[in-house]
């Protein structure tokens, strides 16, 4: 009996066994991955995203001409290969894959780039990240509207050939491209208009995910494999369902349940479970950063930046507030942002502590800001998210700032991300706890935050010297623009334009049941790598 059991004819023992394995495989990619997300996104709309729920939706669902490879490497997305540019680095020409399609069938075009860019430019979109475009030829025109969206440089010379004009060299245009220039399909925009990406049912998409489930409103959906995407036939796993989970306590106890395979947890579960194994933390290229009101009168004074940047004691707040790996900032420029294009140093290393802790000296700030305002007695509001990081952090500088400074009292408004976002824009705050994320490791990203005319210096501060710096050095190239950068950057802080605060750290717990789950500065783990061990 035991030996007829290995006597069975090798063809018929090897079709049971790929039978078996089939069978496996195909349980196994159908079987759902569960993930968190720390806030509703405001937005699947690539022309309109400005928060990082938002862009987390949209790098899961999207794909430009470039894309990510599971190591974080730039690699060709629609685009069938990396271009090199030619006319001194101004003139990009991009060769679409035929393969390329939506989630519809339909083929992904070269008109589909043009829509997107142009709608993007076109001031009635008011798309706040519009300036991502600047380098476009004819960009500030269309802006101002003296010159027509189909003016700007992005033109279609075939149905898969796609051709882009610059104004000047972008030493970073491959992340750009990578992470921030979206196609749109032409006839979902043109049906839905304004309304495109407010919900799954108003978006298409044409990355590895089709979004499906998400009203606009609601805190769960999925992402659905697009079994149009061409290279659908790599991605492992057919759904992801995300549920949006800002109790940080709650996201842990359902992964420790097996209800979620992966989540985002705080410092403080950091603290306590240090040697968790499936615990992951990665240094984000993100800055915290505290930004005041120059509109009025009480937030737009210098020594009252000046007074807050030495109150806070960054190191104590890194280690014993959050302690889940994030670092002090130093400067406005975070680690890993940018290195010596000679020597391959840090930036931030090479620019050395521009943001030290003086309680004296942030008294004598206070008291030259009270004697400035006239006043012995001060209100101020600190706007943050809330998120349970955010508002340790905005506790831990309000009582820092109430303990040191005379007559002020400190009251914080923590509000869900969309709603605070919301009111970046209309500066509605005195003093702000904002985020900063880069999509591309250059440190203009984070110094342009403070120049004239951003749309994001939700602070309105405007400094002639600053500004003139700053353009300087992105005139010049290679080691020219490199210390230009760091010029700029010692004189903000200097000033103290804004105040950075600190580098996040991300902290994850991810399952070992999952493989293909990687993080980097830039990027968030790409569901379309996963799969079930």
């Amino acid at each position: 009996m035991h030996r007829s059991l290995f006597m069975i004819p090798a063809a018929i023992l090897m079709a049971v066994t790929l039978s078996a394995c089939g069978q496996a495989n195909g349980q196994t990619q159908n079987k759902t991955l569960n993930v968190t997300l720390a806030d509703e996104p405001a937005t699947a709309d690539p022309n309109k995203s400005t928060d990082t729920n938002s862009g987390s939706v949209i790098s899961q669902t999207m794909e430009g001409l470039y894309t990510y490879s599971k190591s974080n490497k730039i690699i060709p997305g629609v685009a069938t290969k990396i271009v090199k540019p030619t006319n001194h680095g101004k003139t990009y020409t991009f060769t679409l894959k035929k393969n390329a399609k939506w989630a519809n069938g339909q083929q992904v075009t070269e008109q589909d780039f043009v829509t997107s860019l142009q709608r993007m430019a076109n001031p009635k979109t008011k798309a706040q990240y519009a300036s991502l475009l600047s380098a476009f030829k004819n960009y500030d025109a269309v802006q101002h509207g003296k010159m027509a969206p189909s003016k700007l440089g992005i033109k279609a010379l075939s149905k898969t050939k796609l051709q882009i004009q610059l104004t000047k060299a972008v030493p970073y245009f491959n992340s750009l491209v990578a992470s921030d220039y979206y196609p749109l399909n032409t006839a979902t925009v043109k049906k839905y208009g304004a309304q495109y990406g407010t919900s799954a049912a108003k978006t298409m998409s044409d990355g590895p995910y089709k979004l499906v489930g998400w009203t606009g409103s609601n805190s769960s959906w999925h992402y659905v494999k697009n079994t149009h995407y061409w290279n659908a036939q790599n991605v492992k796993i057919n759904n992801v369902k995300v549920s949006v989970t800002k109790d940080e306590t709650t996201a842990a106890n359902l992964f420790k349940s097996g209800k979620i395979q992966e989540t985002t947890v705080s410092g403080q579960y950091v603290r306590s479970n240090g040697n968790e194994k499936q615990l992951k933390t990665h240094l984000l290229g993100r800055m915290s950063l505290l930004v005041f009101n120059s509109k009025q009168a009480k937030t737009s004074s210098e020594n009252l930046r000046q007074a807050v940047s030495y109150v806070i004691d960054r190191n104590q707040l890194v280690n014993h507030v959050l302690g889940d790996g994030s670092k002090a900032a130093t400067s406005a420029i975070p680690y890993g942002d940018q290195k010596n294009p000679q020597t391959g140093e840090d930036m931030t290393k090479e620019v050395g502590n521009l943001l030290p802790h003086d309680v004296t000296k942030a008294k004598a700030y206070w008291q030259k800001y009270l004697k400035e305002t006239g006043k012995s007695k001060v209100t101020l509001n600190i706007l943050t998210d809330d998120s349970d990081d955010d508002k340790h952090v905005g506790t831990y500088i309000q009582s820092v700032m109430e303990k040191n400074f005379k007559g002020l009292t400190v009251n914080i408004t923590a509000l869900p991300h969309a709603q605070h976002v919301a009111r970046d824009f209309a500066e509605k705050f005195d003093i702000n706890l904002i985020g900063w994320s880069t999509n591309w490791l250059d440190a203009d990203d984070y110094l342009e935050l403070a120049a004239k005319g951003n749309s994001v210096n939700f602070t309105n501060w405007n400094d002639t010297q600053y500004n003139q710096l700053l353009q300087s050095a992105n005139a010049q190239t290679g080691i020219a623009r490199y210390n230009g950068l760091i010029a700029a950057d010692k004189y903000l802080m200097s000033v103290k334009g804004y105040v950075p605060v600190y580098q996040p750290s991300e902290a994850k717990l991810v399952s070992d049941k999952v493989g293909g789950l990687t993080y980097s500065l830039l990027n968030e783990a790409h569901y379309q790598y996963a799969y079930w061990k």
